[in-house]
């Protein structure tokens, strides 16, 4: 429990500074949006607002899924962070909308710019930050298995691309002298947004609906239970669900007729333990049968 308390605890600090960062940059972006009045720079903008929002809405799922299980969840609360994430989507949907609007008003209606390059040395700046802290939570988020981090992080990585586009799109439009790239890099923006959007609520949804692990974790999963099943005949039918940083897995362990309640629980602890110290945050079930049960498929134990 120790273990758990502390990795919550971390967890939801990141989000917390995650919070800061993305106020930080956002009051960068947009005072690259004031400098310039590039409508490309406001859309930037934009998408750094969806960021402070989905910290916050991560934090909060982050201590909710650390919550112990009680009657009304037997399970914990491990989806939480799933739910953040899908807000994360819509509103990444709903920025882009946004966006599109801004683009066609400055597509009829082009603005020279300010001071382009003070505003674009801003906006780079902001974009250093951000691919700096993204690369951080990522790494944090995916050793803990947290969807929310994941998600923010995978949406900071689309911002600092987008800045990236952006301040190209705008140095080709100072150059050449041509208006209209400004809203049309504004556009891009709002197409890139929509498939991270796209992306995050997928992700989510998949999690939700009780998604299998990933092939290469399901094959470790029945090498680890084959190595481990000594003294049985066979394993047979096994399901896996992934539900945040917690790995659901169950099958069908068939042994003996003559084996005792107490070998067949040994074989059990043996297999359990063995899974518990690569999965972790596994949750193991396993149903044990008489050798008439036999399906001469499966996981196969020699």
């Amino acid at each position: 429990m120790a273990t758990i308390s502390t990795t919550s605890q971390k967890l939801q600090r990141l989000a917390l500074a995650s919070i800061a960062v993305a106020l930080a940059v956002m009051g960068m972006k947009y005072y690259a949006y004031y400098l310039t009045g590039s409508v490309a720079l406001y859309s930037d903008a934009l998408e750094s607002i969806v960021n402070v929002v989905t910290a916050f809405v991560a934090w909060y799922a982050i201590e909710v899924s650390y919550r112990p299980a009680d009657s009304t969840h037997p399970f914990g609360h491990h989806k939480a962070e799933y739910f953040s994430a899908v807000i994360e989507g819509v509103l990444i949907i709903v920025a882009a909308l946004v966006i599109f609007n801004e683009a066609w008003s400055a597509w009829k209606a082009p603005v020279s710019l300010g001071k382009p390059f003070l505003g674009l040395g801003v906006n780079a700046v902001a974009a250093v930050v951000n691919g700096l802290w993204a690369t951080l939570i990522i790494r944090q988020g995916r050793a803990h298995k947290s969807p929310a981090l994941i998600a923010d992080a995978q949406h900071i990585w689309t911002d600092v691309y987008t800045s990236i586009g952006v301040i190209a799109g705008l140095l080709l439009a100072i150059y050449s002298g041509l208006p209209w790239i400004d809203p049309l890099m504004a556009v891009v923006v709002g197409l890139n947004i929509l498939r991270e959007g796209y992306k995050v609520i997928n992700f989510s949804v998949q999690g939700l609906m009780d998604h299998a692990v990933e092939a290469g974790e399901e094959v470790q999963i029945r090498t680890i239970i084959s190595d481990n099943a000594g003294g049985a005949i066979e394993v047979h039918d096994l399901k896996t669900r992934a539900a945040g940083r917690a790995t659901f897995i169950e099958f069908h362990l068939v042994v003996r007729e003559d084996m005792t309640v107490g070998q067949a629980h040994e074989i059990c602890d043996r297999i359990e333990d063995a899974i518990n110290k690569v999965v972790k945050g596994s949750r193991v079930t396993i149903h044990v049968e008489p050798e008439g049960e036999a399906k001469h498929s499966g996981v196969l134990v020699i």
